[in-house]
C-alpha cells in the first residue's frame, strides 16, 4: 500500500526534494511549499521508496492535491 503525501493548504511547489525510486525515511522531507513568503517542508511518515512524482516545481497545490506516493518497503521490493 502506498502512502499518499497529500498537500495541507495551498500553496506553490518551490522545490521537490526526491525522486522516483528513492529511498526516503520517517521524517524526511519531499517537496518544499512556499506560501505567503514561508517556505514549508513537506513530511513523509513512513519510510519506503518514493513510486510516483505528482506535481512539478512552479505547480499550485490546492488543499488535498497528492504530491509524492511512496511505497511502504516490502510492497516496493
Amino acid at each position: 500500500m502506498a502512502e499518499q503525501v497529500r498537500a495541507e493548504m495551498v500553496a506553490n511547489v518551490l522545490k521537490v526534494l526526491v525522486a522516483a525510486g528513492d529511498p526516503v525515511a520517517a521524517g524526511d522531507a519531499v517537496v518544499i511549499l512556499e506560501s505567503m513568503k514561508m517556505e514549508i517542508p513537506v513530511l513523509v511518515e513512513h519510510a519506503g521508496t518514493v513510486v510516483a512524482i505528482d506535481v512539478q516545481e512552479g505547480d499550485v497545490v490546492q488543499e488535498g492535491d497528492v504530491m509524492v506516493e511512496v511505497a511502504d518497503p516490502v510492497t516496493a521490493r
